[in-house]
């Protein structure tokens, strides 16, 4: 059994990835329907049984092989108990819960273990694709287990500003107050022309899973991806994954270079031959921000 001070990665990782599939299973056998405990706050924040049922067989199995580290679970969360520098699983039972009721395929278990709050080992598993992202801090993100990301090696693209982006943007739960403000903002001068003020992007998409946004970022089918209001557990896993594609993540909010997991407000960038263009492309879209998020 691992000590909580030297975890085995490799073996997380492994176990991990069996958990993903087993998870998989129960939700490509689901027939979702919403459980309105009283606890959603709108028609957009929505709660399954799956969701609860997959979170209890990973936090149920976690704790029978690794009895000494801690679990932080979105549908177990509790307030008084914040994430810690611990080595903690950090777990999304079903990322992308409207997507799943709707039948629309982009869901995924993701399963994240971050030591002194930073994520170490990711594994993102998306079931109706069965699609696979997985990496470990310091040994490489892979798709499938067998093709290292990101998907063009070393033929990708350099970035080369807004103008040339693809972003992944969401539009959340909470559609009131400065930070929906500050968002739709946000979007609208991301999107305008430039003869109006605006970046002029290549365009924007919306997954709905902020895991299978930043595996895509991770693999280079997105550019950049944007987001405030997320958890810790959204984006564990794919953190990692990005990280190991040569992607950077920063904070949502301009000149935070140096983002917290537990932070709520995330910017992510693909990687891109020697970093060429990462930092300016950082910067370029901090400028474009109108508004604080407080989150």
């Amino acid at each position: 059994m691992d000590h909580p001070k030297d975890p085995n990665l490799n073996e997380i990782h492994d176990f991990l990835v069996s958990l993903a599939f087993k998870a998989g299973d129960i939700i490509n056998n689901a027939l979702p329907e919403t459980n309105d405990t009283g606890s959603k706050k709108n028609s957009a924040d929505l709660v399954t049984e799956y969701d609860r049922a997959v979170e209890d067989m990973i936090s149920t199995s976690l704790k029978e092989k690794y009895p000494n580290y801690d679990f932080h679970g979105e549908e177990t969360y509790d307030q008084n108990r914040p994430l810690t520098d611990a080595p903690t699983f950090v777990v999304d039972p079903i990322d992308g819960t409207v997507n799943f009721v709707h039948g629309f395929p982009f869901a995924c278990v993701s399963l994240g273990f971050a030591i002194g709050k930073i994520p170490t080992v990711g594994v993102v598993y998306n079931p109706s694709t069965k699609t696979l992202y997985s990496a470990i801090k310091g040994q490489g993100a892979y798709l499938n287990r067998e093709t290292r990301l990101p998907l063009k090696g070393s033929n990708m693209e350099p970035l080369a500003g807004l103008t040339n982006a693809l972003i992944a943007i969401e539009w959340g739960s909470d559609r009131s107050g400065i930070n929906w403000e500050t968002k739709v903002r946000t979007f609208e001068k991301l999107g305008q022309s430039k003869e109006n003020g605006g970046a002029m992007v290549r365009s924007f998409r919306s997954l709905g899973s902020a895991a299978l946004n930043l595996c895509a970022v991770a693999d280079g089918t997105l550019d950049l991806y944007w987001e405030g209001g997320c958890w810790a557990w959204d984006v564990c896993a794919g953190w990692v994954i990005l990280a190991e594609a040569g992607g950077i993540m920063v904070d949502g909010s301009p000149a935070g270079w140096e983002p917290r997991l537990d932070g709520r407000k995330y910017l992510a960038v693909r990687g891109s031959p020697n970093r060429v263009g990462q930092k300016e492309l950082v910067e370029e879209f901090w400028s474009y921000i109108q508004g604080p998020l407080e989150y």
